[in-house]
C-alpha cells in the first residue's frame, strides 16, 4: 500500500511536478512480526506471528517459555503490531521461535521502547499500595509548591 503525493517545485523557470512516495503503513502482518495482544486472556503480553490463516486471523506463538502465550489462532483486531521482527520460517516450531527470540533480545528491546516503558509504568501504578499513592500525592504537591514559589518571584 503506497500513498502518492504530488509536490510542485520550480526547477528553473517552469513548474515541473515531482512525485514522492510516502508509505502509509510500516508495520505489516508478516511471519515473524512481534505483536502485543490487546484483548482477552493474554492481554498485554508479547507474541509472534507464525502463520497467516486468512485476512482476519493469524497463528501466533509466545513462545510459552518466555511470554506464557501458547500457540493459537488470533484475530488481527486483537493484536497490535510492534516494530520488532524475528527471522523465522512459516509454521516454525516453538524451539526455533524461542531461540530466535532470545538471539534478537526482543523482550529487552521492547522494554526499552516507549511502548514498553508505558506498559511497565502502568503496571507499577496498578500494583501501588495506598501508602505508595499517598507518597506520590505528597511529592507532587511539594513539586507544585516549589514551581509556584519560583513563578511568583
Amino acid at each position: 500500500f503506497v500513498f502518492f503525493v504530488r509536490i510542485w517545485r520550480a526547477p528553473r523557470s517552469t513548474l515541473f511536478p515531482y512525485t514522492r512516495v510516502f508509505p502509509i503503513y510500516t508495520r505489516f502482518a508478516e511471519i515473524g512480526r512481534v505483536c502485543v495482544i490487546n484483548y482477552g486472556e493474554f492481554a498485554g503480553k508479547l507474541c509472534t506471528i507464525v502463520d497467516i490463516i486468512d485476512g482476519n486471523r493469524a497463528l501466533i506463538d509466545g513462545p510459552v517459555a518466555l511470554t506464557g502465550v501458547h500457540r493459537q489462532p488470533m484475530l488481527f483486531r486483537r493484536l497490535s503490531f510492534t516494530d520488532l521482527t524475528i527471522k523465522i520460517a512459516r509454521g516454525a516450531r516453538a524451539k526455533k521461535i524461542t531461540k530466535e527470540w532470545k538471539a534478537a533480545g526482543i523482550e529487552e528491546k521492547f522494554a526499552a521502547s516507549g511502548w514498553g516503558k508505558k506498559i511497565a509504568k502502568r503496571a507499577a501504578k496498578a500494583e501501588m499500595t495506598d501508602f505508595g499513592r499517598f507518597k506520590t500525592m505528597v511529592s507532587k504537591k511539594q513539586i507544585m509548591a516549589r514551581v509556584r514559589s519560583r513563578i511568583s518571584k
